[in-house]
């Protein structure tokens, strides 16, 4: 009994954590929007419009005043000292808001057709008699790896891990993002973007001689 309970728990908190930034950013759009449906309302009344294709008048004037706002905005940020701020406010929300940089760029990728370039390497890490993907952080002079192993398919989450060269093998042919796409589609392609099926990286455990 205690440990359903316990996992009930655990599956409550990730839920609540995972609900927690869509529910920030419904709260904000619902707060902007109230806040100017006032003033769009006395907008449409003033241009005497009452609806449109079925839509109200304040409706449709409170969306084109967000629209102004947001078109705004996007002018300020080309301001230093606007940029300045706004990264402040988004170091902020990093820190505080759990995912917050997942939700921004999967946001990004939608909206602006924007892909973030992993500045990483990619590497396979031996695990007994298997191999596992990675992410290549940094690498010492005498080839000791920092590593991350991302969690599939969502691979902004793992644990790092610190590893020899005689443990690793690097993959030249394969980029993080390539590397990335492929675990987000459950290892799909691996194979043959990483050249392993040429016998470039054996899969078999086979030590350096």
């Amino acid at each position: 009994m205690k440990t359903f309970l316990a996992n009930v728990r655990k599956v409550a908190i990730s839920g609540f954590f995972f609900l927690l930034p869509i529910v920030v950013i419904f709260v904000i759009i619902s707060k902007a929007w109230n806040a100017l449906t006032s003033v769009g309302t006395r907008m449409a009344g003033v241009f005497g419009v009452s609806s449109i294709v079925g839509l109200k008048g304040g409706h449709i004037f409170t969306g084109l005043l967000m629209l102004a706002i947001c078109l705004v905005c996007g002018l300020l940020i080309r301001v230093s000292f606007v940029a300045g701020l706004h990264s402040a406010v988004e170091r902020w929300m990093s820190k505080y808001i759990p995912h917050y940089d997942t939700y921004k760029t999967i946001a990004e990728e939608k909206l602006q057709n924007k892909t973030r370039i992993l500045p990483y390497g990619s590497a396979l890490v031996r695990q007994q008699e298997c191999w596992m993907p990675a992410y290549v952080i940094e690498r010492d002079p005498d080839g000791n790896c920092v590593l991350f192993l991302p969690d599939v398919p969502e691979t902004s989450r793992g644990h790092v891990l610190l590893a020899k060269p005689g443990d690793i093998k690097l993959i030249a042919s394969l980029t993080a993002n390539q590397l990335d796409a492929s675990l987000k589609s459950m290892g799909r392609g691996l194979l043959s973007g990483s050249g392993l099926t040429k016998g470039a990286f054996p899969l078999h455990d086979r030590r350096d001689s």
